[in-house]
């Protein structure tokens, strides 16, 4: 059985994740391809996990990507986590992961339509509701949920949350139709309200993204592709890995790796698994340091990261599992960084990693600062380190 070792594993992380100088990329949609997608649930992470992987990042080009040549898409998917996704992926990602969320919401919604009392037939209400809100976005072009609402008066109908509890709260049912249909793959989300971290984003049907609309493939076959692309990314990794990653079941996760040609592999005396034509070792790539933005792709890609993080994680990571923003160092997470109130980037480590690498470091901040301008962000996600 073939060994990797911690080495070997943050070298391939470096040049497969981009992180690395002399692996960074120069196209917004590759560098995501290669990593699967990026975390959209934060806007400002989309912008900063992409500009760490490109040689001459700004805020416009990943904008053009998004809004103007479309060859991004958001779309709620591994982990009912929200991913900005190649619109050639999106057909696989969507029947490995998305139609499995999307079954799971229309659920959960159906429930609270009828706990609401709204009609005696939820299912048939709302599949008749969600026909009539995607003829309104088809016909609009582009609308906010607000704006639908004005259009399919059901729409503004109440549903309770967490009802009979301290957490219960009343909105418009619409605030769940119209993501529903997003995640079923009719229509997504265009560009925001406001500034590129905006968090309000108008919809609008796939078509445009996907003209001709979203290509439906089988679920088993998706799957098989998503693990070959996972394993390309990601491994060689625990099974475990692979599972929490995807959120399926541990025999779902067994099945779509049994459709792959995989290699067992020894990972530091844990049994792990690779593709058996990716076992050839990497390249050594120079020292390189990076800041990464809260639940960036590559340190959300493994349940078990203590081969990148070291004891860190409890400082870095919410009780939640999400990544606040990290500092790297060759490979491995050795510090936090932070936007103070004037702008600047901050940074502290978390262990003594030398001269070079503190030179490097300040340099990574610099780089970050200009890309962001005068913009100021918080992180919605993770612990935020905030100086004395």
């Amino acid at each position: 059985m073939q060994r990797f070792g911690v080495g070997e594993r943050r070298a391939r992380l470096a040049v497969r994740h981009h992180l690395a100088p002399s692996a960074k990329g120069t196209d917004v949609a590759d560098v995501a391809r290669d990593v699967i997608g990026l975390h959209g649930t934060d806007p400002a992470s989309i912008f900063l996990s992409a500009a760490a992987r490109l040689r001459k990042p700004s805020i416009e080009a990943i904008e053009h990507a998004l809004y103007d040549d479309r060859t991004l898409v958001r779309m709620l998917a591994m982990r009912r986590t929200l991913f900005v996704v190649p619109v050639d992926l999106v057909p696989m990602v969507q029947a490995a992961a998305s139609d499995a969320v999307a079954a799971s919401e229309r659920k959960k919604l159906l429930g609270w339509i009828d706990a609401a009392g709204i009609t005696n037939d939820p299912a048939t209400w709302l599949q008749a509701v969600s026909d009539k809100t995607l003829a309104a976005v088809l016909e609009m072009g582009s609308a906010t949920t607000s704006e639908i609402a004005e259009r399919v008066v059901e729409l503004q109908r109440k549903i309770v949350l967490a009802p009979n509890t301290k957490w219960g709260t009343a909105q418009p049912v619409g605030t769940r139709v119209v993501p529903l249909l997003g995640v079923e793959g009719h229509i997504a989300r265009g560009r925001p309200r406001g500034s590129w971290i905006s968090t309000q984003h108008r919809w609008e049907p796939i078509e445009k993204w996907l003209p001709g609309g979203l290509l439906r493939v089988s679920r088993d076959e998706a799957r098989a592709q998503l693990v070959t692309r996972w394993l390309r990314a990601f491994g060689p990794a625990l099974i475990s890995d692979l599972q929490w990653w995807t959120k399926w079941t541990l025999t779902e996760t067994r099945k779509a790796l049994a459709a792959v040609e995989v290699a067992e592999v020894d990972i530091d005396g844990s049994a792990g698994v690779a593709l058996a034509d990716d076992l050839a070792p990497s390249k050594p790539v120079k020292p390189w340091a990076a800041l990464l933005p809260s639940l960036d792709p590559t340190v959300m890609g493994w349940r078990e990261r203590t081969w990148f993080m070291g004891d860190h994680s409890s400082e870095l990571f919410d009780r939640a599992g999400n990544a606040g923003p990290t500092v790297w160092w060759d490979g491995r997470v050795v510090g936090a960084w932070t936007q103070l109130k004037d702008g600047e980037i901050a940074w502290l480590l978390l262990e003594d990693v030398g001269a070079d690498a503190i030179a490097a470091i300040a340099k990574e901040a610099e780089r970050v600062q200009a890309l962001i301008g005068p913009t100021r962000f918080t992180p919605r996600f993770g612990p935020r380190w905030v100086p004395d």
